[in-house]
């Protein structure tokens, strides 16, 4: 042959053992390189050669050790530890695994990669088997098919229309990994079932979803109305599809499973309605967790009338936003709907006269008319650079996502100084703990004093379901005054309970949340004592004198009103 090329290895093998012929040896050689695939796999598909006697051959070059698959039970194979892509891509499959060894069965014995891809993506040691080439792809069918049967099993009863809802992501920079393999063709009832456990989220309303890997078992869980409960108990050897879905879905590395990574999905749930997830990955004992929050731009655009504010509270607030300058602070525990509280603000302030500007971490709710900015620390765009930017492009409004150190208090204060209206957040327990981190952080009393306007303190209480909601007639009048009603209180009260075995319209007697707030505005006596250097006590007296209701006092107006129990006032704020 005049194109012929050197034969080495199990080629030179098998021709001297007189099962190939050279000239096939030398096509199966080139047709290998060409469609870089395995040079066994080629001269068996191509009839060249048994399969039998070049596993034989490959045996004796090698001095590998020979697996005879005809005895070998099916129902033993490893589930769940090497994803089937994978299988299919490597053209090895796991067979057994003994005192944290796993072994593979390949057909060709310089399939090295095969064997070091598993043992990163297992993290165990690996061995390799010789399979004779036939028995290996019967395997590996079998072995795909049973993982997709047992995936599909559990799955018939998801709703029609699921593959419709058009799922892409927020982050344009990120890249997919070529090999991940990760179509929707590919991975059908995982897509159609991760796509049911979101809208199900969606529609009863959850702020967060989370996937659990353990060591045994696999969980996934809603928050709603801001209490976890049990969704779903998928098979433990999904975890890994699991995840890898929810990272291609939000464009993340899936081949990084060491550090944790942070993305952002869109879900078009219809023509006009869009839901946002922040997605965040974490590294755990078991396997990667996920949580997604769910984003809902909705939320924004309901009003400050449904947020739950008492009259004056509301009066307080939006005074505070049609001042011309001077800051706003919202504070609370993550989850508290502070986001929802400043957006709500900038939703009544986005107007065409004003320049409004966010910088975030990140950004939670797009909003049409605003300049949002997600800060960036690995490039050097973090709040306090944003916020130079920000006074440089002549803004009228400006909100930072959060005061986390004094570089960032002080330009917010020198923002709000000069003519700005400053929203921003910061994680403290009320009111008056605002001011003393303020103070600790470095800030000056007197800026402070004369330029923080507003502080909303909030917590999120559940919203009593109206349709099952039961008196409360069994609670002693001493008890009541123990939680902290007045006396005048007591005899116009509407105290409920709630159905704990619920109602279709609700989850355990609650259907819903409400805003419990402490608006304080600072006022001459309440700067004074700023400016003196008081403590949080003093300046939290002061501010009750002034009639400013704390936490408390707002949550048992909740619940004289029959909005909420008096159980759930006490989850959410202390006597």
């Amino acid at each position: 042959m005049s194109n012929a090329i050197p034969l080495s290895g199990l080629a030179r093998r098998l021709v001297k053992d007189g099962i190939l012929d050279e000239e096939n040896a030398q096509n199966a050689y080139q047709q290998a390189a060409k469609e870089n695939t395995s040079f066994v796999k080629v001269v068996v598909n191509n009839q060249y050669a048994e399969a039998t006697d070049v596993a034989q051959s490959a045996c004796d070059e090698f001095g590998s050790p020979y697996f005879d698959f005809s005895v070998f039970n099916m129902d033993a194979l490893p589930r769940g530890l090497v994803d089937h892509k994978l299988v299919r891509k490597l053209h090895a499959l796991p067979l057994f695994s003994r005192g944290g060894k796993l072994f593979i069965g390949i057909s060709d014995p310089t399939n090295l990669r095969a064997i070091d891809d598993i043992k990163f993506h297992t993290g165990m040691r690996v061995d390799a088997v010789l399979l004779d080439e036939t028995s290996l792809a019967e395997g590996i069918e079998q072995y795909i098919t049973s993982q997709e049967e047992e995936l599909d099993t559990g799955f018939d009863d998801l709703e029609d229309g699921l593959e419709d809802i058009d799922v892409e992501s927020l982050d344009e920079g990120a890249d997919l990994d070529e090999d991940s393999g990760a179509s929707a063709a590919d991975e059908t009832p995982i897509v159609r079932f991760v796509n049911k456990i979101l809208l199900d989220a969606i529609r009863q309303g959850s702020s967060d979803v989370h996937f659990e890997p353990y060591e045994k078992h696999y969980r996934i869980r809603y928050r709603t109305d801001g209490v976890l409960h049990e969704a779903s108990k998928p098979p433990i050897n999904l975890a890994n599809r699991l995840a890898a879905r929810l990272k291609v879905m939000s464009r993340m590395d899936i081949s990084e499973r060491r550090r944790p990574q942070d993305g952002r999905i869109k879900m078009n749930i219809t023509k006009t309605r869009s839901i946002d997830f922040r997605v965040n990955t974490l590294p755990t004992l078991w396997g990667e967790k996920v949580v997604l929050r769910i984003l809902d731009p909705a939320s924004a655009q309901m009003g400050i009338d449904a947020l739950g504010y008492e009259a004056d509270q509301k009066a307080l607030y939006l005074h505070a936003l049609s001042e011309p300058q001077g800051m706003i602070l919202v504070t609370g525990p993550t989850g508290s709907g502070k986001t929802v509280s400043l957006y709500t603000g900038l939703n009544i302030l986005n107007t065409s006269e004003r320049n409004i500007s966010t910088a975030e971490d990140p950004v939670e709710i797009n909003m049409a008319g605003i300049n949002q900015v997600n800060v960036n620390p690995k490039v050097g765009l973090d709040f306090s650079s944003a916020l130079r930017s920000f006074l440089r492009q002549d803004p009228d409004i400006i909100m930072v996502g959060e005061i986390r150190d004094l570089e960032t208090a002080e330009i917010g204060i020198k923002a709000a100084q000069t003519g700005h209206l400053v929203l921003s957040t910061l994680h403290t327990n009320s009111a008056a703990e605002t001011v003393t981190r303020l103070l600790n952080m470095g800030v000056a009393s007197f800026n402070v004093a004369t330029t923080v306007s507003l502080i909303i303190a909030q917590r999120l209480a559940r919203r009593l379901c109206s349709k099952c909601a039961e008196p409360a007639d069994d609670v002693p009048k001493q008890v009541r005054l123990d939680q902290g009603f007045l006396e005048e209180e007591l005899e116009s009260m509407t105290l409920m309970h709630p159905n704990l075995k619920g109602c279709p319209s609700c989850h355990l007697g609650y259907k819903g949340r409400v805003g419990i707030y402490e608006v304080v505005r600072i006022t001459p006596g309440i700067a004074r004592l700023i400016m003196e250097g008081a403590n949080a006590i003093d300046i939290s007296e002061q501010m009750r004198k002034e009639g400013f209701s704390n936490l408390r006092r707002s949550a048992l107006k909740k619940a004289a009103d029959g909005m909420t129990s008096l159980e759930e006032v006490n989850r959410v704020t202390k006597d």
